[in-house]
């Protein structure tokens, strides 16, 4: 630890998660229902139908990633790609299965009067909302609505995410995977995110804390690179480093909760408008 004498409390946490905006998948087959988890049990859903189970499809048979069900003109892909020469390539929507990535066989199967393509095509908060019978399904979704990504189609590509959506969508696998039991056999986890904020909008800034104070309750620890004084008001910590930027920072100007920041105004640009933020904030 350069310029640190030591370190205490580290005994409490048994890992560390960094929760950063690299990108969750960089081919057009990764996508928010796989990178989560739940897609494998939509698949189930769909071939324990009684239409199904008389054709004889497993679960396999509504996988876009393997052969068998999906569409073999753009092997589940839901686009083809024309080469261009000298330009670069081009992506259309596929004739034959018109962007629902699977065969006409299987899009017969339907649940609920939708199909396995239909279903791709959701958002999230409809599919929360269709699957809500399903906890496996809902519960993972409704995180996702929970940070802000309501909007996504479940068979959003994972290349077309911003930095941003991929970091929330990594704290929502995160979220999904902790059961009762694994929180128990894990412990507590120290999670590190840098600005998650990041192109939200005020409504989904508060969603996204909401998640933050819910990860805090449950024991663990939550450690936030951010500019946003939204964020910094809600921290139960705050460690401002400056006192400028670039070469003229670096250094602890203040440390302590929003109020004690909010009070060293006069050496501190964030205390400084963090005071501004609190007195708007009460008023």
């Amino acid at each position: 630890m350069i310029g640190a004498s030591g370190l205490r409390g580290a005994d409490r946490i048994a890992r560390v998660l960094e929760v950063d905006q690299t990108p969750i998948g960089r081919t057009p087959r990764s996508c928010t229902a796989t990178y989560v988890g739940f897609w494998d049990d939509i698949r189930r859903v769909f071939a324990g139908t009684s239409e199904a189970r008389v054709r004889g499809y497993d679960a396999s048979r509504f996988s876009f990633n393997t052969s068998g069900g999906r569409c073999p003109d753009c092997e589940g892909a839901g686009t083809r790609t024309i080469e261009m020469s000298f330009l670069p390539d081009v992506k259309v929507l596929c004739e034959r299965c018109g962007g629902k990535r699977f065969d006409r066989e299987t899009l017969e199967i339907q649940w609920r009067g939708r199909s396995v393509g239909e279903v791709l095509a959701m958002n999230v908060e409809e599919a929360a909302e269709f699957f809500a019978a399903h906890p496996r399904i809902a519960r993972p979704l409704t995180l996702l609505a929970d940070v802000g990504l309501g909007y996504l189609t479940l068979g959003q590509p994972s290349p077309t995410l911003s930095g941003g959506e991929a970091q929330r969508i990594k704290l929502v696998a995160e979220l999904a995977r902790l059961t009762p039991s694994l929180r128990a056999r894990h412990g507590r986890t120290l999670y590190v995110l840098d600005e998650p904020t990041v192109g939200l909008h005020m409504a989904d800034v508060e969603k996204l804390i909401v998640v933050l104070h819910r990860l805090v309750d449950a024991g663990h620890s939550v450690v936030v690179i951010e500019h946003n004084l939204d964020v910094m008001a809600e921290a139960d910590w705050i460690i401002d480093l400056g006192p400028e930027a670039g070469a003229g920072g670096g250094r602890v100007v203040a440390a302590g909760p929003p109020a004690a920041i909010a009070a060293r105004q006069a050496r501190s640009h964030t205390g400084a408008a963090l005071a501004r933020f609190l007195r708007e904030r009460a008023a």
